[in-house]
């Protein structure tokens, strides 16, 4: 899914993609792949496919990167 981070301001910071990507262990991780090549872990997704903590983990993730909070993520699906 093609996604945007956007500031409180409404600034684009980055654009990219979010995907789900298998561990070792097979866990399955969301994950959020800027266009410019950063990776940006998120959390682990739920044995139920609930993606609330996985997407805890990828904003606490986000906060790190831009050291901003307020941050919206929009997603677009074609």
């Amino acid at each position: 899914m093609e996604c945007a981070i956007i500031s409180r301001a409404g600034q684009v910071l980055a654009r990219g993609r979010l995907f789900l990507d298998r561990e070792d262990d097979a866990r399955i991780r969301l994950n959020l792949k800027t266009n410019g090549g950063k990776l940006i872990l998120g959390g682990i997704v739920g044995d139920d496919g609930d993606l609330s903590a996985a997407s805890e983990v990828l904003f606490q993730n986000c906060y790190e990167t831009w050291r901003m909070t307020g941050l919206t993520l929009t997603v677009t699906i074609r």
